[in-house]
């Protein structure tokens, strides 16, 4: 499955991208919520980081996208569909996507929640919720912390688009 984004454009914000999203899965997965600091910082590396690796004609176009993702997110939430953070890490996401990669990304993305909801339920279950007692999405029923899966899918997209991408 080849992918859109450039290795070079992957490798360029993957090691900015992925403490971002680390602290969103920890955070996420201990208190249920997503951190605004941490959308705004991922929205920053975008800004900067994609000046330098993008084509110029795209890079309003991405921005774009995250305007675009922005007001789904923000309906779906109103909705009470989705999370009011899970809406802005969606929109910060957006523009490290490359438009040609929606196919793929919907297939990490679906594969990688199924595997994030069985991990997140196994530990929940076993003993190895003792290393994390306090975490907040352990007891919370019914409900998932949806920025373990987001972030992880935007980590392996970027891996992924290092060793798959034009």
């Amino acid at each position: 499955m080849p992918l859109q984004i450039t290795a070079m454009q992957a490798a360029w914000f993957l090691p900015f991208v992925l403490p971002i999203c680390v602290w969103v899965i920890w955070t996420d997965l201990s208190t249920m919520r997503i951190p605004n600091a941490s959308v705004i910082a991922l929205t920053c590396v975008f800004l900067v980081v994609g000046l330098f690796v993008l084509p110029l004609q795209d890079y309003p176009w991405r921005l774009v996208n995250l305007a675009i993702v922005l007001l789904i997110g923000i309906l779906l939430n109103a909705a009470g569909i989705m999370g009011a953070g899970d809406s802005k890490f969606l929109a910060a996401a957006a523009p490290f996507i490359d438009p040609g990669d929606v196919v793929p990304l919907f297939v990490i993305f679906s594969a990688n929640l199924l595997a994030c909801f069985v991990t997140h339920s196994l530990v929940k279950k076993s003993t190895l919720r003792q290393l994390a007692p306090d975490w907040i999405s352990w007891s919370r029923e019914g409900k998932f912390p949806m920025g373990f899966a987001l972030g992880s899918s935007l980590v392996i997209y970027l891996g992924m688009g290092i060793a798959l991408g034009q």
